[in-house]
């Protein structure tokens, strides 16, 4: 079916829609796009639309890059938008509904653009098929629900006051029932496999689980389809939805843990051996993870607030180990079925970007797996332990390590490499030259 007929059946199965919404993610998972008349689904089907290839690398406010050559150097040019394998999506996220359309960057002469971040995530799971190989990926998401009109800093998290932890509490579900069926419908909508819902340490935090697809690729996508669902649904509630890893300083942060497995050819699962252990693939895989894991950490922790986060006793980890049913540690091996045997990841924050977090995940695997390393011996029960190898705990220094690395050098392209460091030290600079009021108010009268 050519995109022109695609684009008429659309418009003609769906004759209330005016607009078409067309985005791509940038390196920080922000949507960057336009806002075009229905007229123009056809133009976006067929991988006419263009836009400049700096937008997948500015940096968290959008601002240009400046040390970037894709921006002035090179004269800021265009590159081709082509939409993704989810097509053309019904959106009733605004205030009218929309037509929604995925893009992803790619040169001029079709290839992959290799700072967008999905087509890096893309280049992975082909070394994957390759090798015979499907990553089988599931995502956890945790979120505060807000009100926006009060001090992030001191706010309720509801409209109630409670100074209680809310920790898997069915009433707290029930307080929020209204504004989570809606974000189930939305997600049923969007085609976004959302599943159970609990409530988390936080009065007003939850995780809510999308369930596991064997394409990375799609994952990743829901999982930005999901907060992109979450922040509309809670401003239709007059509410507020964060991300941010650590917004509340006395309360959880909120974490972004993958868990993933990995099928052959015939479908059977390698990590898989009829032992509560796992097979060598599953600890050649728990090894490349942890090999890469303080040198990824600009990419689990890629804003300033995302190192709040690792806090001693948090449940996010302090140190580059792993173990079995161990929630203290950076790397879990769940119990369960010997069939669905599979490794969990629990470093990256909810406000790291999901393509690079899985190319970074799935790539350090696949790798351990090729060299047939082994792991260190799984750590029992304290993973905060001081003598354990500790992760990164400052930006700066983790996005030194990140620049610096080989493994990264394995895993993703020089230009993505060299566009997310410069976007971050950008970042950086401007956080440097703020002082904030209560630096303020502690040092005008004291010194």
């Amino acid at each position: 079916m050519t995109a022109a007929k695609t684009a008429s059946d659309w418009i003609e199965q769906n004759p209330d829609v005016t607009s078409v919404q067309a985005g791509t993610y940038d390196l920080n998972g922000q949507l960057r796009g336009k806002r075009m008349p229905i007229s123009s689904l056809e133009k976006v089907l067929d991988g006419s639309l263009r836009m400049p290839l700096s937008l997948a690398v500015v940096d968290v406010w959008g601002h240009d890059v400046e040390e970037n050559a894709l921006v002035f150097e090179s004269g800021d040019g265009d590159g081709l938008c082509l939409p993704t394998e989810r097509g053309v999506t019904l959106s009733s996220l605004g205030e009218e509904p929309a037509a929604f359309v995925q893009l992803m960057f790619a040169n001029e002469d079709g290839t992959p653009f290799p700072a967008d971040p999905r087509q890096a995530l893309a280049g992975i799971v082909k070394e994957y098929a390759d090798r015979g190989l499907t990553a089988v990926v599931a995502t956890e998401l945790e979120f505060y629900v807000t009100d926006p009109g009060s001090d992030f800093a001191t706010s309720q998290m509801s409209d109630r006051v409670s100074e209680t932890y809310a920790t898997v509490s069915l009433d707290e579900l029930d307080h929020f029932e209204p504004f989570l069926n809606e974000v189930y419908r939305q997600c049923e909508e969007q085609g976004v496999p959302a599943d159970a819902a609990i409530s988390e340490n936080g009065t007003g935090q939850f995780e809510i689980n999308l369930n596991h697809v064997a394409d990375p690729l799609r994952a990743a996508d829901d999982a930005l389809m999901f907060k992109r669902i979450v922040r509309a649904v809670a401003r239709k509630h007059e509410r507020s939805a964060t991300f941010m890893a650590k917004p509340f300083g006395d309360r959880s942060g909120s974490g972004l843990h993958v868990h993933f497995s990995v099928l052959d050819a015939e479908g059977n699962n390698i990590f898989a051996n009829g032992t509560e252990e796992g097979s060598d693939a599953l600890l050649h895989a728990v090894a490349g993870l942890l090999d890469a894991m303080p040198d990824s950490m600009a990419i689990f922790a890629p804003h300033m607030n995302s190192y709040r986060r690792f806090a001693p006793m948090s449940h996010a980890p302090s140190a580059v180990a792993w173990g079995y049913e161990n929630r203290t540690v950076a790397v879990r091996i769940p119990g369960g079925p010997d069939e669905a045997r599979r490794i969990e990841h629990r470093v990256s924050g909810a406000d790291a970007n999901p393509y690079l977090v899985l190319a970074t995940i799935l790539g350090a695997a696949l790798r351990g797996m090729d060299r047939a390393k082994m792991p260190p011996a799984p750590t029992v029960g304290d993973g905060y332990d001081p003598d354990l190898p500790q992760l990164p705990k400052v930006w700066d220094s983790a996005v030194d390590a990140f620049a610096e690395s080989p493994l990264i050098a394995e895993i993703f392209d020089p230009l993505l490499i060299t566009s997310f460091v410069l976007a971050k030290r950008q970042e950086m600079a401007k956080f440097a030259a703020v002082v904030s009021d209560f630096e303020m108010r502690t040092y005008v009268d004291a010194v």
